[in-house]
């Protein structure tokens, strides 16, 4: 028997028994095959799928915008693992993998394409669990010092106490603020946040505590304050290690009788808001300079919650990066599914004095200018990718992305424990002598 005879009686028993869901389009976009598996995982039988456009039967959110298969035809490039969701017949979402390409004849000519996938339930399953436990309202951490704050932030919701954040710009101070808001009694009042820095004294006044009709020249009419928007709920004073002594004592006011008094008359206004205050500065220092008032600091310390830069959980960092590109795809209707290596490398390695809010802010800047289904290193700000220039890349940055995030964890828990390395082994979960081979081997002293 020639051996094109043999292939052609085996290949259609090859084509059903094959775990993955099979299909074959032609130049038209109609389908021409459809395995077993495909069967089972949509739920359509072959007879009800052929000759029928494939984005009928898939019904997938890129059909009609940027479908791989259609691409693979028009293009001669194949698509690999590129992660979807379809509809099955019962109309259940299938989260699949694909991998598409051409499909060419002996002369070179283009007669449709090909499409092979693979069900991702399980995978996004399991998935979800571990986002979920890494996820606490929308705070993303896998940090044990961001989940000492995740034990704290429903402890203070439930209760009435004034909360301070501290934290440097970009930690997520807002994000905690409001989501020991979601947590407590008030959650179905307003949150309203200020942000003390931006206004001077005056004007923050008049924000905060509204004004009366005639309190000053443009003053045509009475407007409501921040307070009074407040009202039953949470609000949530940002930068308050900003404000001058003389609004420190307006506040201070707020804090202790639970009234104030808008610009232009001398009726008093009762206040049932909870404050919550926030600073990028350490207020126990400001205290002992001078610069903030002792008796208001220790009416706002009830609750003090502070939040370590991203430099101090890059652990997090591969985290965040994925939270983003979920967060990204679905706001801009992209389809990026992952950034290379050298990516994460650069980003395990740079300082990100921005924190939390400039990683988000690189992943958006890359899903402006990134043309295919990948972040590249070129697609990062450029500030970004100079200070990770091989020239200046170090032992640290080299290491692939779990490496690094495992170094990174390492001197966490080595700073932690003063550089005991029997304790820090202890809370690691390894041996001393393992801990001193990957010490070794990650250059850390």
């Amino acid at each position: 028997m020639a051996q094109r005879e043999l292939d052609n009686r085996f290949f259609p028993l090859i084509f059903d028994t094959i775990s993955h869901g099979i299909f074959t389009i032609d130049a038209d976009g109609r389908i021409t095959s459809f395995n077993r598996t495909a069967e089972d995982l949509t739920g359509y039988s072959k007879e009800e799928v052929l000759g029928q456009p494939c984005h009928q039967i898939f019904q997938a959110d890129f059909c009609e915008l940027d479908c791989p298969l259609k691409r693979s035809i028009k293009t001669g490039e194949r698509s690999e693992a590129v992660e979807v969701t379809v509809l099955r017949k019962d109309g259940r979402r299938l989260p699949i993998a694909i991998s598409t390409a051409a499909l060419v004849d002996a002369d070179g000519r283009v007669m449709g394409g090909v499409e092979m996938f693979r069900d991702l339930s399980a995978v996004a399953e399991l998935r979800k669990r571990l986002m979920g436990s890494y996820v606490f309202e929308d705070i993303v951490s896998k940090s044990p010092s961001m989940h000492r704050i995740f034990e704290l932030i429903p402890l203070a919701a439930n209760s009435q106490s004034h909360v301070i954040i501290e934290g440097e710009t970009g930690t997520g101070k807002e994000l905690v603020a409001r989501a020991i808001h979601n947590l407590s009694v008030r959650r179905n009042k307003p949150f309203v946040a200020v942000n003390c820095a931006a206004l001077p004294d005056q004007l923050l006044e008049s924000e905060l505590f509204g004004y009366k009709k005639g309190a000053f020249t443009d003053a045509k009419k009475d407007k409501p304050g921040r307070f009074t928007m407040a009202e039953g709920g949470t609000i949530l004073l940002d930068e308050i290690g900003d404000i001058s002594p003389a609004m420190q004592v307006k506040l201070l006011r707020v804090l202790e009788v639970k009234e104030y008094t808008p610009l232009g008359t001398n009726q008093s206004v009762k206040a049932d808001v909870r404050v919550i205050a926030s600073t990028n500065r350490n207020l126990a220092r400001e205290v002992q300079k001078k610069r903030f008032r002792a008796d208001l600091y220790f009416r706002l310390n009830v609750v003090r919650i502070v939040l370590p830069p991203l430099s101090e959980r890059r652990e997090d960092i591969p985290l965040l990066v994925n939270h983003f590109i979920e967060r990204f795809n679905a706001l801009q209707g992209r389809r990026i599914v992952r950034c290379s290596e050298r990516v994460m490398a650069a980003l395990m390695g740079y300082s990100f004095q921005g924190n939390v809010r400039e990683l988000e802010n690189a992943i958006e800047h890359a899903f402006v200018v990134c043309i295919g289904d990948t972040i590249q290193l070129e697609d990062l700000p450029s500030h970004i990718v100079a200070a990770v220039t091989e020239s200046h890349v170090s032992a640290k940055t080299r290491l692939r992305p779990l490496d690094n995030a495992e170094a990174e964890t390492i001197r966490t828990v080595l700073s932690k424990h003063f550089g005991n390395r029997n304790r820090a082994a202890a809370e690691l979960g390894i041996s001393r002598n393992t801990l001193w081979r990957k010490m070794k081997r990650y250059g850390i002293e």
